[in-house]
C-alpha cells in the first residue's frame, strides 16, 4: 500500500528491515547503548557486522527520543539511523517521546540528503507500545513534517509480520 503525504510517498510492506536494498537509510529501533540485541537491533547489527558496533560506541548512550546516524557497513544501505524509543508505560509522555524519535530521524536524514528511508515499528516489540497507537503517532508526525522535508521522497514502513502491516495500512488509510 502506498499513499502520498506532502510530496512524500509512504508505503507499508512486510519484510526484513536489514534487507531493503532500494532504500538509502534504514532505522534501527536501538537500545540506549546502541549495541546488538534482539528484534530489529539484532537483525541490523548481525547483518552490518562488527564495524557498526564499533562506530556506535562513539555515540552511546543516547536518550529516549534521540537519534544518531552511522554508516551501514555490510548492509545494502548507505546509512543506519539509530533511535531510542520509549518503553510504554515507563517513559512518559510516551506519545511525545515516540514522535520525537520519528522527528529526529527525519531531521537527520533530510540534512544528510537522504531520499528514501525505511522504518520499523519503533517501540512496539520488547518496549511494549501498542501497535495501532504507535502507528497513529508515527503517521501523525510524518503528516506534520512531510511538507517541510526537502530531500526525503519515500518513507517505507518495514513490518515484521502481516498483522503489523495490516494495522499500519489501516491507520495510514484512515489518516489520509
Amino acid at each position: 500500500m502506498k499513499r502520498k503525504i506532502g510530496g512524500v510517498t509512504i508505503e507499508c510492506i512486510q519484510g526484513d528491515i536489514a534487507d531493503q536494498s532500494d532504500i538509502e537509510a534504514i532505522v534501527n529501533a536501538a537500545n540506549a547503548e546502541l549495541q546488538t540485541g534482539g528484534g530489529v537491533a539484532g537483525a541490523i547489527h548481525r547483518r552490518a557486522g562488527r564495524r557498526l558496533a564499533r562506530e556506535c560506541r562513539r555515540f552511546a548512550p543516547i536518550q529516549v527520543g534521540e537519534a544518531v546516524i552511522t554508516g551501514a557497513y555490510n548492509l545494502p544501505n548507505k546509512y543506519v539511523i539509530h533511535c531510542l524509543g520509549p518503553v510504554y508505560g515507563k517513559d512518559t509522555p510516551s506519545d511525545k517521546l515516540l514522535a520525537d524519535c520519528y522527528r529526529n530521524v527525519l531531521k537527520i536524514a533530510d540534512k544528510k540528503e537522504v531520499e528514501s528511508i525505511g522504518f520499523p515499528a519503533i517501540s512496539t516489540g520488547a518496549f511494549g507500545y501498542p501497535m495501532e497507537d504507535a502507528a497513529q503517532v508515527a503517521f501523525g508526525l510524518i503528516k506534520e513534517e512531510a511538507p517541510k522535508l526537502k530531500n526525503i521522497k519515500k518513507i517505507r514502513f518495514v513490518l515484521f509480520d502481516e498483522s503489523a502491516r495490516r494495522i499500519h495500512e489501516k491507520v495510514l488509510e484512515d489518516m489520509t
